[in-house]
């Protein structure tokens, strides 16, 4: 059988190297169709597989790489979902482990501009959110897309993907940030080193947020050997601050906050650097989920009164929900310490 698909998979491979793309294109359809309708799907793959990467290789003339696009879709679509086959959990899954490697190596075949890699990332996401241990999708699949938008310099699409990636992926988030911010005004590091560390931190990621954060500017440093630092030191931490960049400090302190669990420093930085953090947009609507993720502090919400007056009808007092509901829901995690001490630059 292994001898058999070889040589189905060599013979459209020559045909894709004469420029027959389109007659490849559809051999490869209808040979691994059938072997999907046998239940085969191990055979569907290696054929699905094997002509999809010969057709992006192939580029964009005539088609080919719209071709390979759509047999890579086919592949996820009619063999992996179908199959019901589960992406690698850890361990010994040998097997999962080969199946997600396959999509990745995929992926990496894709030119940046054919348009049938966005479905293929959307199908791939969403099969590893399906079968796999995490209902939004595998990190390591997170991880390559965000990475191959990294280095196509796509930073949007490369932020919301590498956010949900693994322990790798705030490296990697952190030099993009960073070198975007090389082609901006001196003074807006902050804006940028932003972007690097608050989507970990709205996810409850503080270690990859501290890790993005050290990356950042340790770049910045070492690219800007002039740069202004002053080492401030206190009975229990170092910080290093940056006199002419103060959305800077205040991202530091900020993550400093939330490892101490001080409500009181958070709502003091809030309100120090409020010009600061009216320059950056995601800032508006983060640090209020952030006060409340990690502080406790609640966020005001605006009520329907005629919600509101149903509620107390229904359930008394404005309780709402069913009863015994207050002890089902889940409320925002305080972390509890001491209060900080430490003076704002």
């Amino acid at each position: 059988m292994t001898l058999r698909i070889d040589k189905v998979i060599a013979r459209q491979q020559e045909k894709i190297a004469d420029g027959a793309y389109y007659e490849a294109h559809q051999q490869l359809r209808v040979i691994a169709a059938r072997y999907i309708k046998q239940g085969n799907y191990d055979a569907a793959a290696e054929i699905l597989a094997g002509g999809a990467t010969a057709l992006l290789r192939a580029g964009s003339q005539q088609g080919a790489s719209a071709s390979g696009g759509d047999l890579a879709i086919m592949l996820v679509v009619e063999v992996y979902v179908k199959a019901g086959w589960e992406i690698a959990g850890g361990g010994d899954d040998a097997e999962g482990r080969a199946r997600k490697k396959r999509l990745i190596e995929l992926l990496r075949e894709f030119p940046s501009e054919e348009p049938t890699r966005k479905r293929f990332i959307q199908e791939m996401l969403g099969w590893s959110g399906r079968f796999g241990l995490i209902e939004r999708g595998d990190p390591d699949l997170y991880h390559a897309v965000g990475s191959v938008y990294a280095e196509d310099h796509e930073p949007y699409e490369a932020e919301k993907h590498l956010v949900l990636g693994t322990s790798e992926s705030a490296e990697t988030l952190a030099k993009l940030e960073y070198e975007w911010y090389t082609n901006d005004e001196p003074h807006t590091a902050g804006i940028y080193a932003a972007r690097a560390v608050i989507p970990f931190l709205l996810i409850g990621n503080l270690r990859s947020a501290n890790k993005a954060f050290l990356i950042f500017t340790s770049r910045l440093s070492s690219a800007n050997p002039s740069i202004g630092v002053q080492e401030v030191s206190s009975a229990s931490s170092d910080v290093r601050v940056y006199p002419a960049l103060p959305l800077l400090n205040f991202i530091n302190l900020l993550l400093l906050s939330i490892q101490r669990g001080a409500a009181d420093l958070f709502k003091q930085l809030t309100t120090h650097y409020a010009t600061q953090i009216r320059e950056v947009g995601i800032l508006d609507d983060a640090l209020p989920q952030i006060g409340e993720q990690y502080f406790g502090i609640k966020i005001p919400r605006q009520g329907n009164p005629l919600f509101d007056m149903m509620g107390s009808m229904l359930f008394g007092g404005g309780q709402g929900g069913t009863r015994g509901s207050a002890q089902g829901r889940s409320q925002p995690r305080k972390v509890e310490a001491p209060p900080s001490t430490m003076e704002l630059d």
